[in-house]
């Protein structure tokens, strides 16, 4: 999938259609004080992961994609329901 990286679209600070640029959300640093970390850090012994063991099958065929829309007026951004996209590129 290809989407511009600039577009007008609307903008909910402004409350008016502007021009955004597109920019990829990455993944943050996970926190090591969710319940799922810190239960994981306890387990790490002998005998198998339990829980933790990865789903059979593998991956998804296809990624949800994150988007964050910056707006070129207030310069603030949001972002909007993420899609999923096998493959994603941004065209000029």
């Amino acid at each position: 999938m290809k989407i511009p990286k600039k577009f007008k679209t609307y903008c909910p600070f402004c409350k008016t259609h502007t021009e955004h640029v597109a920019e990829r959300v990455k993944k943050g640093k996970a926190s090591s004080m969710t319940r799922i970390a810190r239960q994981k850090k306890r387990q790490s012994g002998i005998g198998n992961s339990g829980k933790f063991s990865k789903v059979p099958g593998g991956d998804k065929p296809t990624k949800r994609i994150w988007l964050r829309y910056r707006c070129n007026e207030c310069k603030r951004a949001h972002q909007r329901p993420c899609f999923r996209a096998k493959k994603f590129e941004f065209k000029e």
